[in-house]
């Protein structure tokens, strides 16, 4: 794969570093978005080469599409039940692998198979590393009925969190809102940095309207971070000593 650009080099390797942690008979949670893309094809491949057998739950139809399409199968959550390890991508990733997840729409399930694992890992290019959370758009998960007084609502949340004036807009496919695969709408909130984002997603999931909201908090126990020359880098949180 030396056609790579070095952002994608680096996605390859996080993904190839985290399928390295696949053992058989795993019961495995595969995530959505560019980096999970790589991470099927590195599993297929293990899977092909191995003879593993495991049992995958997806967090979204495209990511099921291409895994069986590659020879994986997917089975649902609630047949598996509890998972041992979810390895998933990230929008957003600061020191604490605090996350900001929903770039591709998928937050909703992504944060269900996320929570239905003993671990989860996350992998990521460099470039998704940040010391505070948000500068990439937040997204939040909305139902269709009432979706613009659920969007007035979330103003006044910011307002009262002191980022009044952020943008708050539906998500867009060309003329057509873009539909997660619950059927639901994504707005997408342009907050340039979150203060407290312990803070804000619990005002965020109390309105109603509000599914659930891509901030992934106190989730992922270990990121992968791909360099453009191949390595990785792991990040752990640091355990505080008393």
């Amino acid at each position: 794969m030396t056609d790579l650009s070095p952002a994608d080099t680096a996605k390859n390797a996080a993904a190839t570093a985290a399928v390295a942690l696949v053992q058989d008979g795993m019961r495995l949670g595969l995530g959505t978005g560019s980096t999970a893309v790589f991470l099927v094809h590195r599993l297929a491949e293990r899977v092909k080469a191995e003879g593993l057998k495991l049992r995958c739950a997806s967090t979204s139809k495209a990511t099921a599409e291409l895994a069986e399409s590659l020879g994986i199968r997917i089975e649902t959550l609630d047949d598996i039940g509890w998972l041992d390890l979810t390895i998933d991508g990230a929008d957003e990733l600061d020191p604490d692998l605090n996350l900001i997840k929903g770039g591709g729409a998928a937050l909703l399930r992504e944060k269900i198979v996320a929570r239905a694992s003993d671990r989860m890992v996350v992998i990521a290019d460099g470039g998704k590393v940040v010391e505070v959370l948000g500068a990439f758009k937040l997204p939040v998960e909305v139902i269709p009925f009432g979706w613009q007084t659920t969007q007035a609502l979330i103003e006044r949340v910011l307002a009262d969190l002191e980022l009044e004036g952020r943008p708050v807009v539906r998500r867009m496919q060309g003329e057509a809102p873009v539909l997660t695969d619950e059927g639901n709408y994504i707005l997408d909130l342009a907050l340039e940095a979150i203060p407290d984002a312990a803070r804000l997603s619990v005002a965020l999931n109390a309105l109603p309207g509000v599914v659930e909201n891509g901030l992934f908090l106190g989730i992922c126990d270990l990121a992968i971070v791909g360099q453009p020359d191949g390595g990785v880098v792991e990040l752990v949180v640091e355990e505080a000593v008393e």
